[in-house]
């Protein structure tokens, strides 16, 4: 290898180095205990939706289309048995 390529390797060893090690203060607070309290508090609630209402509303869409799915192939499959007559 040249000089001037075991300057530049060097070089960007040091940078990644740099990169990935130093940890820049973002002024973002920890909220994993706070998450940890709320989803661990024993209140009856299923853990899919104690994140509130935006869960809430997932879990509802996410049934509506797994049946809206489910009664879709049936009606396909209904259709592929049982063909029209020409």
């Amino acid at each position: 290898m040249s000089g001037l390529a075991v300057r530049g390797l060097r070089a960007f060893q040091q940078l990644s180095r740099r990169t990935f090690s130093s940890t820049a203060c973002r002024g973002l607070e920890n909220k994993v205990p706070e998450k940890q309290k709320l989803f661990q508090a024993d209140n009856g609630v299923p853990v899919y939706l104690k994140g509130g209402t935006g869960d809430a509303v997932l879990y509802r869409l996410t049934m509506a289309l797994t049946a809206g799915g489910a009664l879709y192939v049936l009606y396909q499959l209904f259709n592929i048995a049982l063909p029209k007559k020409k």
